[in-house]
């Protein structure tokens, strides 16, 4: 078939059933969820891990991000080009084992060295997933609908970061994270080692369900399966820069200080507020939950009803609030004098953090061509894990071990990060916005 009649079949079938595109969103929600349990999982560990290791909050940081952050950004790309012209949801599956299989292999590291390892190759196995799964998305749903599909998927940060705080909080209740355990064939392991190992089992049941839905046909102006040149890709992207860069930026920046806070305040509270760890995991898990999701569902159909009215720039215009909102709210919940402010500022900061990611991230795709949009969303994916998942959370470990040179300091580090970054989020944004209209303005295909 030529790409004429691919792209005429493509554009002229009916759209998949509705109940068959939000099982398919729930499937990927779940996905997204299991990927973030691995990632706050280690950030409520951090005081056990740091005395057990015997490492500093710089090397926490880098367990967190950079390591994570290497093999995602690594594989992400080239995964992203063949998800653009073959299965995507063999890809997907494939991503869920090896990560899976990875956060287990956490739980049997027993030096900075070997849990290093074992968290480049959960970054592997997340890399496959998100540039797959966007693209996905978007040959389930019409655009009107695809910022709430969206907003759905978003909800797996959420729902992954407050299973981990919680499912961890509990284990912790009964076995302390510094205890040691005897568990057969492995030997004697600590409470927070097998916390990973427990956390790695679910990926293997959704593993088998990802397999139950079907390859979509892909829609749009070029629905051919050949490999896309990046000089094509570069000069697409180079004649909507502004609005490319502006966005990508702008959604880094958030997430730098959206990653950089959530690896530390588990670490926040304990310092602070001398909380246990299972207490972190019984308050903070549920204020992650029902703040974060409901902030991912209203954002998402936000911005769609402001679609279906007819509003140019809809999804980024209810992104660029939730990124105003989230400067005083970030730099003011770790100088809050009680926990309980502390965790109403935190709150809000999940419910705001959760509503800017739909609709941002639907403008991206709605400006790229069908074969183009899972290498544009790695490229995506690449630059805020680069800004916001590797430099995030060391910012802010910089600033405790050298700046302030006291792990105590904690609060103070966070803020100052928070009041440079957050401001530059928004002007990030508000640039890409306007470079989106006068784009939209001049070639009203872009839209």
């Amino acid at each position: 078939m030529t790409m004429t009649a691919a792209t005429a079949a493509a554009n002229t079938t009916p759209w998949p059933a509705r109940t068959t595109a939000w099982y398919v969103a729930i499937l990927l929600m779940l996905a997204n969820t299991l990927a973030f349990v691995d990632r706050q999982a280690m950030a409520l560990l951090v005081q056990p891990i740091k005395a057990d290791l015997q490492i500093n909050d710089t090397a926490i940081s880098l367990l967190y991000g950079l390591s994570f952050t290497l093999f995602y950004v690594a594989v992400g790309i080239p995964i992203a080009r063949i998800a653009d012209r073959s299965n995507r949801r063999n890809i997907i599956a494939g991503a869920i084992f090896v990560w899976s299989v990875a956060t287990s292999l956490c739980g049997l590291a027993r030096s900075f060295a070997g849990l290093f390892a074992a968290r480049v190759m959960v970054g592997a196995g997340e890399g496959g997933l998100t540039p797959a799964a966007y693209s996905l998305l978007s040959d389930y749903f019409p655009k009107e609908k695809l910022p709430a599909a969206m907003g759905v998927y978003q909800i797996g940060l959420y729902l992954g970061g407050a299973s981990a705080l919680i499912i961890g909080g509990l284990i912790s209740t009964v076995i302390p994270p510094s205890s040691t355990v005897m568990v057969p064939l492995l030997g004697a392991l600590k409470g927070w080692q097998l916390v990973f190992l427990l956390l790695g089992l679910p990926g293997i049941v959704l593993t088998g369900l990802m397999l139950t839905i079907r390859e979509p046909l892909r829609r749009g102006a070029a629905v051919a399966q050949e490999k896309v040149p990046l000089s094509e890709l570069f000069a697409h992207i180079g004649a909507r820069k502004g609005a490319y860069i502006g966005i990508t930026l702008g959604f880094a920046l958030m997430i730098f200080i959206g990653n950089g806070t959530s690896v530390w305040i588990p670490a926040f509270l304990q310092r602070t507020f001398g909380w246990t760890t299972a207490q972190v995991g019984s308050h903070y898990g549920p204020i992650v939950f029902l703040c974060g999701t409901s902030g991912a569902l209203v954002g998402g159909f936000v911005a769609s009803k402001l679609r279906a009215a007819g509003r140019s720039g809809a999804s980024l215009k209810a992104s660029l609030f939730g990124f105003v909102a989230l400067v005083p709210i970030t730099i003011a919940f770790p100088l809050m004098p009680t926990a309980t402010g502390a965790l109403a500022l935190i709150g809000l900061m999940n419910f705001f953090a959760g509503f800017n990611f739909g609709g941002g991230l639907a403008t991206l795709l709605e400006m790229t061509p069908n074969r183009m949009r899972a290498l544009v969303s790695a490229f995506y994916m690449l630059t805020i894990n680069l800004i916001g998942a590797a430099l995030g959370p060391t910012a802010i470990a910089l600033c405790t071990d050298y700046w302030f040179a006291d792990p105590q300091r904690l609060p103070e580090a966070i803020a100052l990060v928070a009041g440079i970054a957050s401001p530059l989020s928004v002007l990030a944004l508000w640039l890409g916005m306007r470079s989106y209209h006068q784009q939209t303005a001049t070639a009203p295909e872009v839209a």
